[in-house]
């Protein structure tokens, strides 16, 4: 079985010769605000995925790479944020959009299918693992690209010496109150990026005892984000301690895109298609089954919805929203097409 092409059009839409804007109005991108390397990085693990089938998402992953290889400086550090007329803005730095080119980097190198874009992203990948952050969920994201990149000639190392130190970022991280069994002391934001991490070390790695580390806590993230009838009551902006009501808002769907994300890396990892039930939910919060009952998802133009209020939804169609719904859909068609056919 092979998975649907994506539905890329407002992706196409948001895209210039230069990048990926960041922001819209209802579904038309807001020039004006820019571009950041966040969601680029972002827009590239999706269509490098996608490049060997589409010419929209090869046409994509070109612009992408263009866009994340200039940003990635020589000592490692990433510069973030672009101006609508090209020019970087800001210092290069390691916060979370470092993390995320070298995850949309390691995707590219391992999962585009032309050999030059492999070629171009693993370079870029080991300049950008170079450098270190300090940030947990910037070594995660990073540790997702590395997990790509074990045993591939030239990157190996580079590869092996992120994921350890993701591990041990999360290890270093203790809930400050019993009986609650997450890493930190509340939930924030992407938050399935830390189990995903140690199920991709461990399955990178060859460690079973990661990959059950991981996938004990996505359990716990599972259960803690959904509902008593089985729907995803995702966590707010404001993040969610131990007590907090629920429902609560506004729900992101980048919670939503990082728990699909995490779920099918656990069925690759371990062959177990249970991971598919959290799966599907998450792309059911994009239907409309959540704690409003409205859709985040057009599958006309493939645009996502930037967040679900607590009566309706934000109109706006920015970059993030709509990679999140890309990203799950992908998931999801993907985990379905090797199930079926394992």
């Amino acid at each position: 079985m092979t998975p649907e092409a994506l539905p890329l059009a407002h992706l196409r839409a948001m895209t210039d010769e230069r990048g990926l804007f960041e922001h819209a109005r209802g579904d038309e991108p807001r020039r004006e605000l820019g571009y950041c390397v966040d969601d680029v990085a972002r827009g590239l693990a999706v269509t490098a995925r996608e490049d060997g089938r589409s010419a929209a998402a090869a046409a994509l992953t070109d612009c992408y790479l263009r866009f994340v290889e200039s940003a990635v400086e020589a000592d490692g550090r990433v510069h973030n944020r672009m101006s609508p007329a090209g020019d970087w803005v800001d210092e290069p730095d390691v916060g979370d959009w470092w993390g995320r080119a070298v995850w949309g980097l390691g995707v590219a190198a391992r999962r585009s299918g032309r050999g030059s874009v492999r070629r171009r992203a693993a370079d870029a990948f080991v300049r950008a693992a170079g450098a270190r952050s300090p940030w947990l969920r910037a070594r995660c994201f990073a540790a997702l690209g590395a997990a790509e990149l074990v045993d591939g000639e030239g990157t190996d190392a580079a590869a092996r010496v992120l994921l350890i130190d993701a591990v041990d970022a999360i290890a270093a991280h203790r809930p400050a109150r019993s009986g609650w069994r997450w890493p930190e002391p509340r939930l924030r934001y992407a938050n399935a990026v830390l189990p995903e991490a140690l199920i991709a070390a461990g399955h990178a790695l060859g460690d079973d005892a990661l990959i059950d580390r991981g996938a004990s806590l996505l359990r716990v993230l599972v259960s803690i984000e959904t509902a008593s009838d089985g729907h995803l009551s995702l966590t707010p902006v404001g993040g969610r301690g131990p007590g907090d009501a629920r429902p609560a808002f506004d729900q992101q769907p980048i919670e939503a895109g990082a728990l699909a994300q995490a779920c099918a890396r656990a069925i690759e990892a371990t062959g177990d298609d249970g991971w598919l039930v959290p799966l599907r939910a998450a792309w059911d919060w994009f239907e409309g089954r959540n704690d409003v009952g409205i859709p985040l998802f057009d599958a006309a133009t493939g645009a996502g919805y930037d967040g679900l209020t607590p009566t309706s939804r934000n109109d706006n169609r920015g970059a993030e929203s709509t990679l999140a719904a890309l990203a799950t859909l992908q998931c999801l068609q993907r985990a379905t097409a090797a199930v079926g056919t394992s």
